[in-house]
């Protein structure tokens, strides 16, 4: 099996090219900083930087709201690949093909650098805990 959970933050805005041909396809790339969970004594490195790609609905999501900075939520797997530069030596790729990605924290959290979780809930709350989605905007969720 393989699949990739990532949680971290966009270090520059993500990159959106469309293929050329028949059928155009959307494709983005960008890295993710994801924080490593324990630090070495003489490890300086808090984050590793991860190269992450992502193809049609998922790479238009990015191209909307991939800006730097913004934490998602990534659900993919690995991709390694390899190719020859123009010096005739042989390069080693690997990515992180994203399948899904999600926003990991709410704009207000993201702005006060808050987490998800501390972050007060939004007015129009119900009480359950989620959000009370006014009638007529589906054309602007990024989602069907």
């Amino acid at each position: 099996m393989n699949k990739v959970i990532l949680m971290g933050r966009l270090t520059r805005d993500a990159e959106v090219r469309y293929s050329q041909g028949e059928s155009s396809t959307a494709i983005a790339r960008f890295t993710l900083a994801v924080d490593r969970r324990f630090r070495r004594d003489n490890d300086e490195q808090t984050a590793d930087f991860i190269s992450c790609v992502a193809f049609n609905k998922t790479a238009e999501f990015l191209e909307r709201f991939g800006r730097k900075g913004t934490k998602f939520v990534l659900e993919g797997r690995i991709q390694t690949g390899s190719y020859t530069n123009k010096e005739g030596q042989r390069v080693y790729t690997t990515d992180v093909v994203a399948e899904s990605v999600e926003f990991a924290e709410s704009k207000n959290a993201a702005n006060a650098g808050a987490d998800f979780a501390n972050a007060p809930a939004p007015s129009g709350a119900a009480g359950d805990g989620f959000m009370n989605i006014p009638d007529g905007i589906e054309e602007e969720l990024p989602f069907n």
